[in-house]
C-alpha cells in the first residue's frame, strides 16, 4: 500500500487530488455535535494543500436514498473544515454535475473544495457494478490522483471507496495508515497481557470478533446491553433488560469455548437498573438501584454496570500491556447511566498499556464524558470497519489501496 508521504516525495502542485474523507459527523440539525472526524483527516488534506495539490475533498453523510436531501447536507462539515484549516474552502453543491466540474476547476493551485454528499448519488453505494462503475467514471473525472483517508468507510464497497482507486494512482493518506498501523498491533505480535472490553446494544453486532478473539485475547471484558443475553444464557433472570434470544445458543458456545481454553470471559457482577429506559433529552433523574447480577428485579431492565463490576473491569485492565475497548458499558448519554463508561475509559488512562477506543459511540463517549482524547494510544475513527479488520475480514477499501 503507497502511501502520502511517498506521493509527497514528489511534485504534487497543480494536481488535482481527489481525497476520500469521511466527514459522516453526527448534526443536530446544521450544528457539528462532534468534529472528531474532521479533525482527524486534516492534517492529509492540509499537507496536500501546502504542497500546492488541488484538493478535492469528499464524503458521505447519513443514509439518504439516493437523491439529494438537504438533511445531509455536507455544507456545514465544508464549513468546519475550512475553520480548522484557516482558509476558504469551495463547496460544491452537486458531486459530478455542473457545481462540482465548476468548482474543481476554479480551483487554485492550494485550494480546497468539499463536494456534496456522495450518497446524494444511487451510483455510489449501488450493488450493481456497472452502475458503481459509471459513477466511478464521472468522480475520476475531476482527478489526477486519489487519496484514500476515510477509514470509517473502507469496510463498504461503494463506489468511492472501491471502484474509484481502480481508476487512479491511489494513495493511503496520513488517518489510514495510522489506523492500519494500529489495527497491526491488535492482531500481529500483540504484547501481552491482551484485554478487549466489548461493550454497547447488540451482541449479534459483536459476535464475529469475539469469535475471532477467543483465540487471540488473554481477557474480555462484557458490558452494555448485549451483556444480558450472556447472563441470560447463564441462567440469570435479567427481567425487561435487552436480549437478543435468538443469539443465546452462540453466546452459550463462546462462553464454554472460553473455559476450554483459558480466556477470561468476564461478565458484570451487578448493574445499575431502572423501571424504564431513561429520557435522554430531558436527562431527568432515574433513580437507579444497584443489584447483583443474577437478581435482576422482573420489572427492571439493567443499563448500566455496577459499582462492583467497575472495580472488577479496572483490575483486569490495569497490568493489561494491550487493550482494546469498543462499545460503551451502559447508555452514557444519561448521567445515572454514564459511570461504568468513564470508570472503563478511566481505566485504560490509568494502564500502561497501549490502549485503542474502537471508534463509534466508545469515540463519541470519550468526547461527551470529558475526557483528553490525546491521552488514549489511539482513538479509532472507524467503530465498524475497526471490528471487521478484527474480525479478519478483506475490507474493500483497504484491498483497493493495496492494488
Amino acid at each position: 500500500m503507497k502511501t502520502i508521504d511517498e506521493l509527497l516525495a514528489g511534485p504534487v502542485a497543480g494536481k488535482r487530488v481527489f481525497v476520500r474523507a469521511d466527514l459522516n459527523v453526527p448534526l443536530s440539525g446544521t450544528t457539528i455535535t462532534d468534529d472528531g472526524r474532521i479533525r482527524a483527516v486534516l492534517p492529509t488534506v492540509k499537507a496536500l494543500a501546502d504542497a500546492g495539490a488541488r484538493v478535492v475533498v469528499a464524503s458521505h453523510l447519513g443514509r439518504p436514498k439516493g437523491a439529494p436531501d438537504p438533511v445531509f447536507s455536507l455544507a456545514p462539515a465544508a464549513a468546519r473544515l475550512g475553520e480548522l484549516l484557516g482558509a476558504d474552502v469551495a463547496f460544491a453543491t452537486d458531486t459530478v454535475g455542473e457545481s462540482a466540474e465548476a468548482t474543481v476547476t476554479g480551483l487554485a493551485d492550494g485550494q480546497v473544495a468539499v463536494l456534496e454528499n456522495l450518497r446524494f448519488n444511487a451510483g455510489e453505494t449501488s450493488k450493481d457494478d456497472a452502475e458503481r462503475a459509471a459513477f466511478a467514471d464521472r468522480l475520476a473525472g475531476l482527478a489526477d490522483i486519489y487519496v484514500g483517508d476515510g477509514f470509517g468507510a473502507v469496510h463498504r464497497k461503494h463506489a468511492s471507496v472501491f471502484d474509484l482507486p481502480a481508476r487512479l494512482p491511489h494513495y493511503a493518506g496520513h488517518l489510514i495508515a495510522t489506523e492500519v498501523g494500529v489495527l497491526k498491533k491488535l492482531t500481529e505480535d500483540v504484547k501481552r497481557p491482551y484485554v478487549v472490553a466489548l461493550g454497547g446494544a447488540k451482541v449479534s453486532d459483536k459476535l464475529a470478533v469475539i469469535d475471532q478473539l477467543l483465540g487471540k485475547a488473554d481477557r474480555i471484558l462484557i458490558g452494555g446491553g448485549m451483556a444480558y443475553t450472556f447472563l441470560k444464557a447463564q441462567g440469570y433472570e435479567i427481567g425487561s433488560s435487552l436480549l437478543q434470544e435468538d443469539q443465546l445458543p452462540a453466546v452459550a458456545e463462546y462462553l464454554e469455548r472460553a473455559e476450554k481454553t483459558g480466556v477470561e470471559l468476564v461478565l458484570p457482577v451487578d448493574a445499575l437498573v431502572s423501571s424504564a429506559f431513561p429520557d435522554l433529552k430531558a436527562k431527568a433523574p432515574a433513580h437507579p438501584t444497584s443489584v447483583a447480577a443474577d437478581a435482576i428485579p422482573a420489572d427492571q431492565m439493567g443499563l448500566d454496570i455496577g459499582p462492583e463490576t467497575r472495580k472488577l473491569y479496572a483490575s483486569k485492565i490495569a497490568d493489561a500491556a494491550t487493550v482494546f475497548w469498543n462499545g460503551p458499558m451502559g447508555v452514557f448519554e444519561h448521567p445515572d447511566f454514564a459511570e461504568g463508561t468513564k470508570a472503563v475509559a478511566q481505566a485504560l488512562l490509568d494502564s500502561e498499556a497501549f490502549t485503542v477506543v474502537g471508534g463509534g459511540d466508545s469515540a463519541a463517549a470519550v468526547r461527551i464524558l470529558g475526557f483528553d482524547e490525546n491521552a488514549f494510544g489511539h482513538i479509532s475513527t472507524g467503530g465498524g470497519a475497526s471490528l471487521e479488520y478484527l474480525e479478519g475480514k478483506t475490507l474493500p477499501g483497504l484491498a483497493a489501496l493495496e492494488d
